[in-house]
């Protein structure tokens, strides 16, 4: 396969490096953080790599045909997780692509008049990027608010050998004490100990010279032990393994639309958070070969998944899967499914697709919701957790607005009783809807969202299009 062609490429990003953030240890309802001057550097970084690799004619991994000096948004698409660090992962995704795309005199126009007008700041590109809101589509971040998962996490904390880790860890946990400020030293909160632990000693000049030495390590050690035992699943359909589950499905349906020549895409960027890599790693079997890869990927970590033409006499289309952790090095191939070199595309297809998760529907059922409620057609809990002034004054606009209405009809149908009629004059009647005439039952709202497939391109309701 050393002599194959690339078609196409899928890179799925982590975010760049922001400051600290809290995640809730049983339902990963997060705090608000920002990112950093650091993790922009880092996405641009990346951005340029990418760019190197894949649309440098030059490279050996050109993707064939592509358009490399100014960005064609057909062959282009970008999808940005938008919930929990959401504005970190949405900067960092404007940062990489400003990296993909540099500033390019040639981005320009020439007017009527003959004049001749350069995009801003040198001919700056403008890509468009779709931002995935898990209110209405859950593909990004299928986690919170997903019953099933939270009690898997609560049984991984209730098992023997979590129960024996932390005995091992209790020494660690009582040394660092001291360096995390009243935060709960436990094992369960093992994630935030880390995150204030590594975001502390990467911003805090004061804080670095105290703290002893291996504490960032052994902070790490047991983070990556907590979040593989919550984000990962020997099983391929576990649902510790929601996060790559429902990725899966992006994947898949990119490759598919990659594949066919109908089809302008050829480059597929999904900027994420770490949750999706640990699933990813451990139902694809690469943590098989790859047994250093086990726990949190670094900041502006990147997979790439490359279709690729097969040489003659096998001219089959395969997958090639490279990664690269953090901002050093470059991109080094990773196997799945227990091959040791390019994976047959209808092997991965057959492999993974009943594990992927393609529609709110799926995802709720493999959640244990069986009805949608109000609260969850936009997202919220509904115990309250992780709600947001922008979610609850959202809600409460809409409350506000189906009361408003309900009045509004009340007192119609009063004035319309008490309206005089005519003797023998006949009573109006409406036109049926389409629907009706059918013999077809109007859908709730609810349950267009609950149908709705992450299929990469569709438009949801409240799914936002920036273009920046």
């Amino acid at each position: 396969m050393l002599l194959s062609k690339v078609l196409g490429v899928i890179i799925i990003a982590r975010n760049g490096d922001r400051y600290n953030l809290y995640q809730d240890p049983y339902t990963y309802q997060a705090s608000n953080t920002e990112t950093t001057a650091l993790g922009e550097v880092e996405s641009n970084a990346l951005g340029g790599l990418i760019r190197s690799t894949y649309f440098d004619s030059r490279s050996p991994s050109y993707i064939e045909g592509i358009r490399s000096d100014l960005v064609d948004n057909n062959e282009v698409k970008v999808r940005v997780k938008a919930g929990v660090e959401g504005t970190v992962v949405f900067d960092s995704a404007i940062a990489l692509l400003q990296g993909l795309f540099p500033p390019n005199p040639a981005n320009k126009i020439v007017l009527a008049n003959e004049t001749t007008v350069v995009a801003p700041l040198g001919g700056y590109q403008y890509v468009p990027v779709e931002t995935v809101e898990p209110g209405n589509d859950r593909s990004l971040e299928s986690w919170t608010n997903c019953p099933n998962f939270e009690k898997h996490t609560k049984a991984f904390y209730s098992s023997a050998d979590f129960k024996a880790k932390a005995q091992d860890a209790a020494p660690f946990f009582k040394g660092v004490k001291d360096y995390v400020f009243g935060r709960p030293t436990t094992l369960e909160n093992a994630w935030n100990i880390f995150d204030f632990v590594n975001t502390q000693l990467t911003h805090n000049k004061t804080y670095a010279h105290r703290l002893p030495p291996t504490f960032v390590e052994q902070a790490r050690h047991w983070a990556n032990y907590h979040e593989a035992g919550v984000f990962s699943d020997a099983d391929i359909n576990g649902i510790a393994n929601i996060a790559g589950r429902t990725l899966l499905h992006t994947i898949l349906t990119s490759l598919e639309r990659i594949s066919f020549n109908g089809d302008p895409l050829q480059f597929m960027l999904i900027e994420t958070t770490y949750q999706a890599f640990i699933s990813l790693f451990r139902q694809t079997g690469i943590l098989q070969d790859r047994p250093e890869l086990f726990g949190i990927p670094d900041f502006a970590s990147a997979i790439a998944v490359e279709l690729r033409r097969g040489s003659p006499p096998d001219v089959r289309d395969f997958l090639r899967i490279k990664f690269k952790n953090g901002t050093s090095g470059a991109f080094e191939d990773v196997h799945v499914f227990g091959h040791h070199a390019d994976i047959p595309l209808t092997e991965f297809i057959y492999r993974a697709e009943n594990a992927a998760v393609g529609s709110n529907r799926a995802w709720k059922e493999a959640c244990g919701l069986r009805n949608v409620q109000f609260a969850d057609v936009f997202g919220i809990s509904d115990s309250g957790a992780g709600y947001t002034a922008i979610q609850m004054v959202a809600g409460l606009l809409a409350i506000f607005a189906v009361a408003f209405a309900s009045i509004r009809f009340v007192q119609k149908r009063r004035a319309e009783k008490r309206r005089l009629r005519l003797q023998g004059e006949e009573p109006q009647t409406r036109e049926p809807c389409a629907a009706t005439r059918a013999g077809v039952s109007p859908m709730r709202t609810s349950d267009m969202l609950a149908e709705q497939s992450f299929a990469p391109g569709d438009y949801y309701p409240e799914q936002t299009r920036w273009i920046l």
